[in-house]
């Protein structure tokens, strides 16, 4: 879904005569059937104001495509701003920008991980660079007539109120920054050089309608993806929370080899990617040979993913992978360097047919291993047990 769609020239005389905010937030309204927060509203009047700038380089096409607020299909993630049209080549191609607000960030161990002002308090997030780079790829891997009409899609960030880029441009960044550029405030002209580079002629062919309309397929599914994954390849992208949650659990996963037992709760709802991140964390923890286990309560999943595993590896270390809920009755403490509990709301309280072993299926997890990590949707939980 699409809240703003014009051609560049008309997206300046929009932001000149002040009524662009008033346009999406109607939009927002009409569409999405929400209000728009006032700090939301802020933020367009902000950034659009400095887009606007940056567009107005005579190289940039006057009939090149603006599009704001575009939802990325089967997610809650949106596209803050694209800019469409044909590169040198008269390819078709879309430049994603993401719009930031931020004034500093501080770099962190975490790969793709930053630290910066938001919600009142300073908090870790996504690189810009990798936000960018990762919508780009989730709308590639959603979108049919993306991939089959190879319309190029090109990513970058703007961090048009930081004056200082040395933290978000740190060379521990250099493979997102790479990909996906960041500019700063000082750069402006910079990315209105980048963006006439990558679209040098207008859009005559209806893209951003394209990518909108677009079948919207997934080019692959997690059980089919997971042989790859456990060969080193990354098949499946995380986004927004999925990447901090990974990264977190895996800088916890190590601590917890030399320290203190670590236990990570993860809430989400239908649809928030809870499983991608689980079975990317066993492959991860597993080629950094540590003792790790993908645990549920139901077996349908573990069957599936044991079943696209056969005839790549051992049936007993595929079956070691994967276990049931009740396994840890009797487990030693610390056997596992760490158990991955999906569906965690699904757990009895003790193991067993009869539901009589045991004190606590929670409890033996946490005992069994130094690190766990629970991923739950306290919406799903269907018995009191």
């Amino acid at each position: 879904m699409l809240v703003y769609n014009a051609t560049k020239q008309q997206f300046i005389n929009d932001v000149r005569a002040n009524v662009i905010t008033d346009a999406i937030e109607n939009e927002v309204a009409r569409r999405l059937i929400r209000n728009s927060p006032r700090s939301e509203v802020s933020s367009w009047e902000n950034s659009l104001r400095f887009m606007m700038s940056v567009l107005l380089d005579e190289g940039i096409p006057a009939s090149a495509g603006v599009a704001i607020e575009y939802n990325i299909p089967l997610t809650n993630r949106r596209v803050d701003f694209i800019l469409t049209g044909k590169n040198h080549q008269r390819d078709d191609a879309a430049v994603i920008v993401g719009l930031k607000q931020w004034q500093s960030v501080e770099v962190t161990k975490k790969d793709a991980i930053v630290r910066t002002q938001l919600g009142g308090g300073v908090r870790e997030t996504n690189h810009p660079s990798y936000q960018a780079w990762s919508y780009g790829a989730l709308i590639e891997d959603y979108n049919e007539t993306v991939r089959s009409e190879s319309i190029r899609l090109v990513p970058c960030a703007y961090l048009h109120n930081m004056k200082q880029g040395d933290a978000i441009n740190d060379p521990f960044y250099e493979h997102h920054t790479r990909r996906a550029p960041v500019f700063i405030s000082q750069d402006a002209l910079k990315l209105s050089k980048f963006l006439s580079q990558h679209i040098k002629y207008g859009d005559s062919s209806n893209i951003m309608y394209r990518i909108e309309h677009g079948e919207i397929k997934p080019s692959k599914n997690l059980a089919d993806a997971l042989a790859s994954m456990m060969q080193g390849n990354a098949e499946f992208l995380m986004i927004d929370d999925q990447k901090l949650i990974y990264e977190s659990a895996i800088d916890l996963a190590h601590q917890a080899t030399s320290g203190n037992k670590q236990c990570l709760i993860v809430k989400g709802g239908p649809g928030t990617g809870k499983s991608v991140v689980a079975i990317n964390l066993l492959v991860e923890l597993t080629n950094r040979e540590m003792m790790t286990q993908y645990v549920s309560r139901n077996s349908a999943p573990r069957e599936v993913f044991k079943k696209r595993l056969t005839g790549t590896r051992k049936k007993t270390h595929i079956d070691n992978l994967f276990k049931g809920s009740g396994s840890y009755v009797d487990t030693a403490p610390d056997t596992f360097h760490a158990l991955i509990v999906d569906e965690a709301h699904r757990l009895n309280e003790k193991s067993g047919m009869y539901q009589n072993m045991g004190e606590s299926q929670i409890k033996e997890v946490i005992m069994a291993s130094r690190l766990s990590v629970f991923f739950i949707d306290e919406a799903q939980r269907v018995t009191l047990k």
